[in-house]
């Protein structure tokens, strides 16, 4: 699996998933797709709930570093054993 498959599956795990409702920059929103990896990193499409707007929404760069150094520390882990 590549690199960002991987990122996108832990993302769906870590709550960025299709049918969720998660509150982001100060609006409460329904992800309509699953994450999706572009040339400028990771984002999810999602409807605000208030205005019926679709949006395409940027997963913060934190959550992504984060999930990057666990996949990183997980290849480590497994070069060692």
């Amino acid at each position: 699996m590549k690199r960002h498959e991987v990122i996108c599956e832990k993302l769906k795990k870590f709550g960025y998933a299709s049918d969720r409702r998660i509150r982001m920059y100060g609006e409460e929103l329904h992800i309509v797709s699953d994450p999706i990896a572009d040339e400028t990193g990771y984002c999810v499409l999602a409807v605000a709930i208030r205005s019926e707007n679709l949006r395409h929404l940027r997963i913060p760069l934190s959550v992504v570093s984060m999930l990057e150094r666990e996949l990183e520390r997980e290849k480590m882990a497994q070069m060692v054993a």
